[in-house]
Order: structure tokens, then sequence, then C-alpha cells
């Protein structure tokens, strides 16, 4: 990954005709940060990552990979790992209406003990 940014970062940087100088201003950071990013000896932070991306106007996985979000492809297998990892409450929020059908089973179980 370090690899992929750092020739993303000469790249899209060459592309806008910016001077690792005029960058480096523009972030509150020194050239030579600019320059060990660009040659990947050492990487951002992830809130540097973001406002090098807003800065130069580009996706983050533009920035970080090389992929921009038109051309990602979706592999099934990544793509049911990303929902696995949903937790009960993210899983609530999307399917709140099954609550009341719950509810009602459970109300008519309950009752039926009586």
């Amino acid at each position: 990954m370090e690899n992929e940014f750092s020739q993303q970062l000469v790249k899209i940087r060459r592309r806008q005709n910016l001077s690792q100088e005029q960058l480096a201003s523009q972030l509150f950071v020194s050239r030579q940060s600019i320059s060990k990013w660009e040659q990947g000896e050492t990487s951002p932070d992830i809130g540097t990552l973001v406002k090098l991306a807003n800065l130069l106007q580009v996706d983050l996985n533009e920035l970080v990979s090389g992929d921009s979000t038109g051309e990602r492809v979706r592999d099934p297998e990544v793509l049911r790992q990303k929902t696995s990892t949903e937790n009960f409450w993210e899983f609530l929020s999307n399917n709140w209406w099954t609550v009341i059908p719950i509810l009602g089973i459970v109300w008519l179980m309950l009752s039926s003990f009586n």
C-alpha cells in the first residue's frame, strides 16, 4: 500500500502542477514530509490523508490505492465480509420495521400462557 500511495501522490500532485513546497504549505507540513511520503519512507496519518484528498480534489480511494470510485471491481467475497460484520444495532436501524411483527408474536405467545 505504501508504494501505491506514494506513486499516486506524485502522479496527482504533478497532474495539478503543484510543487512539493506548494503542497506542503497548504497542508501545514514540511516539504521534507511530502518528499518522504512520495518516496514511501513514511506515510501521513489518517487526518492528513483526508485533508490531502480534499486539497487535491480526489477520492480517498484514488489517493491511497489508485482506484477511482467508478473503476472499482466489486468482489462478492469482500461484499459478503462487509455485510457480515453488521452488528445488532446496525441491523435494527436498517430493519426497524421487523420489530413490530416480532413484538406481536411475543405478545401472542405471552397472552396464550395466561
